[in-house]
């Protein structure tokens, strides 16, 4: 081969790198915009929102000046203005109702919640108002209670934490005769009319619990399954499946232990703390600890206290008490499911819905996180 055959070639290959990248860089770009507000542009500008309201919508003089500025931003952020031009010709106001259990500072479901409002904010240019209703996640009658409001006003769509199942199942089916369109988030329920639901495989995260606990502790160990309850339903929706998930492990590995049972209270110490005691008094072969909610760290502090070692500690959600106990060697590893994420997409897909007609895919399942010790300070959840 000629020197000039081989940079021609060279030429040309430079030529396809070039555009590749360009193509990744544009990609990324849409990326970065693809939820860009009226505020942002005007923002980014140095303008008003009102002159950019007059730019994107051709009414109402604006100087050479701004014009030019907001033009280079809605050229740099690659603007399409169907989204918002749709929701400010139309007026309309859509209001999602978001059904959440309550919390404490640092708990599971701040971090759920902190993801909603991130979606309502980015989407209240568009006329979307996000009204939250509050139960308690360890009682299926403080749900009930709290949707006796919901049919008593208007709005257009919901989203549910499906913890229990036999409630969410009767506000599906009101919601289905009002055809008001609502997503799932936390745990998935079959055969229902959802729009979509983001969460994880709740079984398979029982599974992966299982797994990691045989893995320490061998297919022999006798293990403690932790179970924190207070009053309604025994168990939430997403705990029963990861139950399961575990127990169908187990059986898959032909696990030859023995499996213990201890049934705790949420927010009785002195309770649990006796409880605990009781049983490992009479069973200290246990190798093994694992609880499917977040409240890991409880049996964490009794262990801490108690001063027992020894014991593999699995649970699940990284919430600061978690955290803490993890990096201290006290839980062996937490099971994640990107909470702050959920609630982003889960209100982003109802707000798409309403203002674009953008039907999302049924079931959008989360990644499911294994964190330990070491790895455990670089986790964010989204």
């Amino acid at each position: 081969m000629c020197a000039h055959t081989r940079i021609v070639q060279l030429k040309h290959k430079f030529y396809i790198c070039a555009k590749l990248l360009n193509y990744v860089s544009k990609i990324d770009r849409m990326k970065e915009f693809e939820n860009i507000r009226i505020k942002d542009i005007a923002e980014m500008a140095g303008v008003s929102v009102g002159t950019v309201d007059r730019v994107l919508h051709n009414r109402g003089r604006v100087s050479e000046e701004n014009l030019k500025k907001i033009n280079d931003v809605l050229k740099q952020v690659n603007y399409h203005p169907n989204m918002i031009a749709r929701s400010l010709a139309s007026k309309k106001q859509y209001t999602i109702v978001v059904i959440i259990p309550s919390f404490e500072p640092g708990e599971y479901w701040e971090s759920i919640s902190k993801g909603i409002d991130k979606a309502g904010n980015e989407f209240e240019d568009y006329g979307v108002y996000i009204r939250k209703l509050y139960f308690d996640q360890y009682d299926n009658r403080s749900l009930d209670k709290a949707v006796e409001s919901l049919f008593d006003n208007n709005f257009d769509a919901v989203l549910i934490a499906s913890l229990f199942n036999e409630s969410v199942i009767n506000i599906s089916r009101k919601l289905d005769e009002m055809n008001i369109p609502y997503n799932y988030i936390d745990s998935n329920i079959q055969e229902q009319n959802k729009l979509a639901y983001f969460g994880t495989d709740s079984f398979n995260s029982g599974a992966i619990g299982a797994k990691i606990l045989l893995t320490t502790i061998g297919n022999k160990a006798d293990i403690l399954v932790a179970r924190m309850i207070n009053s309604g339903d025994l168990y939430s929706n997403q705990c029963i499946k990861r139950e399961a998930g575990f127990n169908e492990f187990l059986k898959k590995v032909e696990y030859s232990g023995k499996v213990y049972y201890v049934d705790l209270k949420i927010g009785c110490a002195e309770y649990n703390y006796n409880a605990l005691d009781q049983f490992f008094n009479g069973n200290n072969k246990i190798k093994g600890v694992i609880i499917f909610n977040s409240k890991c760290h409880e049996i964490a502090s009794y262990m801490k206290a108690k001063n027992i070692h020894g014991i593999a500690l699995v649970g699940y959600d990284v919430i600061e008490k978690n955290a803490i106990a993890l990096k201290e060697g006290i839980i062996s590893a937490l099971i994640a499911q990107r909470p702050q994420l959920q609630g982003y997409r889960g209100v982003k897909s109802l707000c798409e819905y309403l203002i674009l007609k953008k039907t999302p895919s049924k079931e959008n399942y989360m990644p499911i996180d294994i964190l330990i010790k070491e790895n455990v300070d670089y986790y964010n959840g989204q």
